[in-house]
């Protein structure tokens, strides 16, 4: 069933207050979020060289247990190494032959650590854990049914909107900056542990900011506060280009003290908080489109590691927001759009139990004109449900 009806709320740049969060890519629960879903891609990849089609398996469960390490200025040391424990379920033996799930979990982790994080070795500084196990025969009896659509393997629902905020637009451009390449050849001492917490009212950005400096490249107190003013500078001047707001505030790693020590200042040895100081765990992180936007609808569903081709709590939660922002681009006269889609388990993946479009139209623009355009974006997404579904398998979409 198809519903269009006209949003009731007010544009997200009405509300006076908004809130939009970002978890960079140094931070514990993004890193387990990354590392289930590149576990997931690797699996679909080595399920449809072997068997032609993606098995039945969920990457959906996962720790990042925090370690321990001594900082010094100019230094430090890993005394416990950080525990990744990756969990679902996932098909070890098929037809007679056997998949080395294992091995391919662990040598994704390790390959994504080795680069998205500087100075984390993955062989030194991580132990693995396995709790994978095969699935319940019926759902893996999903895998097994006729037909070219995979039946939904869970009741569940989940909401997409288009376009971002202003607001949500800063958070997750200065976290992508600070985390840039480019960003960290020119400061290297910068960890990869970002948080961005964005606060907006009225037209007035406040943004806060936390990003460890790694201890082998500051010298002593002193040095980290110089350092701190210089990358506040940097952020200040990479936040001038956004002329939405009157006014745009910056406070950058807000716990430190002077003249405590290395008790009052973010230093980091490895670059993440799971070092030392914090655990990481799948679905804490940010939704599919990157953010945690307090003011929109969220669905509940951890998108990372489930199954890109019978798990709706993946598919529908990456392809609300595809659908949304393809009606905001083809149909004028949309302030904004927020898609809602929910399953029934057991009916395929392309016959939604609902899929309702919420439109917050321009002045002048009436529901009834646009109705059936957005029934057939709707009708098109849904009859190439198949490609979109190999493309979530490739990882071809971005889940965190």
């Amino acid at each position: 069933m198809t519903v269009i009806e006209t949003y009731k709320g007010k544009s997200i740049t009405e509300h006076r207050v908004e809130i939009v969060e970002r978890k960079g890519t140094g931070h514990p629960d993004y890193i387990c979020d990354s590392i289930m879903e590149a576990i997931s891609v690797e699996l679909s990849k080595e399920y449809i060289k072997v068997f032609g089609t993606v098995l039945h398996h969920n990457i959906d469960k996962g720790l990042l247990a925090a370690g321990r390490v001594e900082k010094v200025f100019g230094g430090g040391n890993v005394v416990q190494a950080m525990e990744l424990v990756i969990g679902d379920r996932a098909t070890f033996r098929a037809t007679g032959r056997d998949i080395p799930v294992a091995d391919i979990a662990v040598e994704t982790a390790r390959r994504w650590i080795k680069t998205n994080l500087r100075f984390v070795d993955p062989e030194r500084h991580l132990k693995y854990r396995i709790i994978l196990a095969p699935g319940s025969d019926e759902l893996i009896d999903i895998f097994l049914r006729p037909g070219k659509v995979r039946p939904a393997n869970d009741t569940s629902a989940a909401v997409g909107y288009y376009p971002l905020s202003p607001t949500e637009n800063v958070v997750l451009g200065l976290e992508r900056f600070l985390n840039s390449k480019r960003f960290k050849g020119r400061y290297p001492e910068t960890g990869e542990d970002i948080k961005v917490m964005g606060l907006r009212r009225e037209n007035v950005l406040d943004l806060t900011v936390a990003m460890p400096l790694l201890a082998h490249y500051v010298t002593s107190e002193t040095d980290y506060f110089e350092r701190k003013d210089t990358l506040k500078k940097e952020m200040v001047r990479y936040l001038k280009r956004f002329e939405e707001f009157k006014k745009i505030g910056v406070h950058f790693n807000t716990l430190d003290e002077r003249g405590r020590g290395l008790g009052g200042i973010y230093l980091s040895l490895l670059g993440t908080s799971a070092e030392d100081a914090d655990s990481g765990q799948v679905g804490r992180g940010n939704r599919v489109n990157g953010l945690i936007s307090m003011n929109r609808p969220m669905g509940t569903e951890a998108a990372a590691g489930k199954n890109p081709v019978s798990h709706v709590g993946k598919i529908y939660n990456v392809l609300s927001h595809k659908i949304a922002k393809k009606i905001y681009e083809e149909i004028d006269g949309m302030k904004e759009i927020y898609v809602l889609l929910l399953s029934r388990i057991g009916t395929p993946v392309d016959s939604p139990m609902m899929a309702t479009a919420q439109v917050l139209l321009e002045r002048g623009r009436k529901i009834n004109e646009i109705a059936k355009k957005i029934e057939g974006i709707f009708d098109e997404e849904f009859s190439g449900i198949n490609k979109f579904c190999l493309e979530l398998s490739r990882g071809k979409y971005p889940i965190c």
